[in-house]
């Protein structure tokens, strides 16, 4: 397999696949992250190198069961915390300032509640859990342009990680 050659004449702000030669293989980011790192403090170009996480899989994290009283309590504590910035901003032009305030975390209780239990009523219990999702790679390669690939190799071999 013949490395790719760096491509640069690529449109700006479209998305393009990396280039370089691979330099290092990690099984966690943090270890991809601590060799870069390690070739940055030993004064290595690291403007010519590239992480990239290999082998993608979308993760989906269960945090736990989702009741109506669970639904409920997240809305009026996101509705509360929104009424109370909406408040605040009004009593600025509003007064008095302490009754913008609590019609702020009201109409905020009220939205909150409404806009967090209309769409788990519309699920009818077909997903009756909270959950976390991540975007995660198998590994990740650390690659390096070829002017300086080797040298970048030859330093990230005396790293022990």
């Amino acid at each position: 397999m013949q490395p790719q050659q760096p491509n640069r004449a690529t449109t700006p702000g479209l998305p393009t696949p990396p280039s370089g030669w691979p330099i290092g293989s990690y099984p966690t980011y943090a270890q991809a992250q601590k060799a870069v790192d390690y070739l940055s403090d030993e004064g290595f170009p690291v403007q010519n190198v590239t992480i990239v996480g290999v082998d993608l899989m979308q993760v989906e994290r269960v945090t736990g069961r989702l009741t109506w009283g669970r639904v409920l309590a997240q809305g009026v504590a996101g509705g509360a915390m929104l009424g109370l910035f909406i408040g605040l901003i009004a009593s600025f032009v509003l007064t008095p300032a302490s009754t913008a305030l609590l019609v702020g975390v009201a109409f905020g209780i009220v939205f909150g509640v409404v806009s967090s239990a209309v769409p788990y009523a519309m699920m009818r219990g077909q997903r009756d859990f909270a959950s976390t999702m991540q975007l995660v790679a198998g590994r990740y390669d650390v690659l390096c342009e070829p002017t300086t690939a080797e040298q970048g190799r030859d330093m990230l071999a005396r790293l022990s990680l």
